[in-house]
């Protein structure tokens, strides 16, 4: 059975983390994103793509799929455009739907038949706590609600072949970009934290580790689930 695995933006962030730990787990790890990582993994093979097209993105998934079937994806790649509801745009809501949903499908709709040989396969989607509700998100909070929509009907339709498909929705995390946007010292990051169970925030290793537990092979009675990689933040949020 092929060890190799496809991640989606995994030139950095938690995409980065994924296959950082994936390629020390021992998998063969394939990268299309945009840009190249600022140092290649010794078990990472890059494409580079503008995963927005769609005509980009399939030829993408067809120079990674050239060298032999992939049995384990991992849908990360995504982006945001924030803004309030009356700020929201049909052409912020296409170029984010585009991204994170249509290159989701598009990128199991490629691998699915390598999956559906070998019997086995493992998806993944990267989803967001934003999917429960987050103000100025509500072009991206619509899309990781149906990235996690999509998980629960891919389960139903795939299990039968070996495959499972589960969503990881990381809370808080310590990523560059959230470091940029909050400073450690603000008033509002202190906040943050403080509205964490845990009392920290996530790292990006915290949710590669979510993934790579249900990539495994041993994971295959798991599926149709979304883990929050929250410190505990969505129950508070319940809570409340």
């Amino acid at each position: 059975m092929t060890h190799r695995v496809l991640v989606t933006g995994a030139s950095q962030g938690i995409g980065r983390a994924c296959a950082a730990r994936l390629a020390q787990d021992g998998y063969d790890v394939v990268n299309i994103d945009l840009k190249a990582p600022a140092q290649a993994l010794a078990r990472e093979t890059f494409v580079a793509a503008d995963l927005s097209d769609e005509a980009a993105t399939a030829k993408a998934l067809a120079e990674a799929l050239a060298a032999g079937p992939i049995t384990r994806l991992v849908n990360n790649v995504g982006t945001v455009r924030p803004g309030s509801l009356e700020e929201a745009t049909s052409a912020d809501l296409a170029a984010v739907v585009s991204l994170n949903l249509r290159c989701s499908i598009q990128c199991v709709q490629a691998l699915l038949p390598g999956m559906k040989s070998a019997r086995f396969g493992r998806i993944v989607g990267i989803s967001s706590r934003a999917a429960l509700g987050k103000e100025l998100r509500t072009v991206y909070a619509a899309t990781k609600a149906g990235i996690e929509g999509m998980t629960r009907v891919w389960a139903l339709e795939l299990g039968a072949h070996g495959i499972t498909a589960n969503a990881v929705g990381p809370g808080p995390i310590g990523t560059e970009l959230f470091h940029r946007v909050n400073p450690a010292d603000s008033p509002r990051t202190k906040a943050i934290i403080e509205g964490i169970p845990v009392k920290r925030l996530g790292t990006p290793e915290d949710v590669a580790h979510a993934v790579a537990s249900l990539l495994d092979e041993r994971a295959g009675f798991i599926t149709g689930q979304v883990l929050y990689v929250c410190g505990g933040m969505t129950v508070g949020n319940a809570g409340a």
